[in-house]
């Protein structure tokens, strides 16, 4: 997200606006502090605190490496940054950031995640039926995204909720997992997370 992608400035559709055109192809990188590791059958194969993130437009953040840290994993040479290689994500067993391992990406050092309590009313209905309907919110602020707001479980219609098979995860919010509404024949995929 943030920079790069969803609505953030540097993806292909902003929320706002620049008083130049960008180029399509912009990347941006930069050194990264943090010590980032990756683990590969139960050896440690990257331990390097010169990092770089790269922020490419409409594409998941990743790491570039300078080329003697990675050893002979699978890499590709940055473009932008001589002497720096990419890692595919998938080519080792686990990333690990400070100590913290790392589900499917970095994490993103612009992005941020801001949740308050509002009173602002949330009705939502499917086939006639009422799921929820409550001014007890909490919104949810995140680099990126248009606001969200969450409820408790305690005011949704759980009767009327059914698991499905699709879940997500987020370095910021955790895994989620996805809810049906089903009133009679209706049946909504995904109309709520948890």
């Amino acid at each position: 997200m943030s920079l790069v992608a969803g609505r953030g400035p540097l993806s292909k559709d902003p929320a706002g606006w620049f008083s130049s055109p960008l180029p399509d192809d912009l990347v941006f990188l930069e050194p990264h502090p943090r010590r980032v590791q990756a683990i590969r059958n139960g050896q440690l194969v990257i331990d390097t605190e010169r990092a770089l993130m790269v922020h490419r437009r409409d594409h998941p953040l990743s790491y570039a490496f300078p080329a003697d840290d990675v050893g002979d994993l699978p890499s590709e040479p940055e473009p932008e940054a001589p002497g720096y290689v990419h890692v595919p994500w998938y080519a080792v067993d686990t990333w690990l950031e400070e100590g913290r391992t790392l589900v499917h990406y970095p994490p993103n050092p612009y992005h941020r995640v801001d949740c308050r309590p509002t009173n602002r009313g949330l009705r939502v209905s499917v086939a006639g039926a009422t799921l929820v309907d409550t001014a007890d919110t909490v919104i949810v602020f995140e680099t990126a995204l248009e606001p969200r707001l969450y409820v408790h479980p305690s005011v949704v219609r759980t009767d009327i909720l059914r698991r499905t098979e699709t879940s997500s995860y987020c370095n910021y919010k955790g895994y989620a997992t996805y809810w049906a509404a089903v009133v009679g024949d209706t049946v909504v995929a995904d109309v709520a997370w948890s």
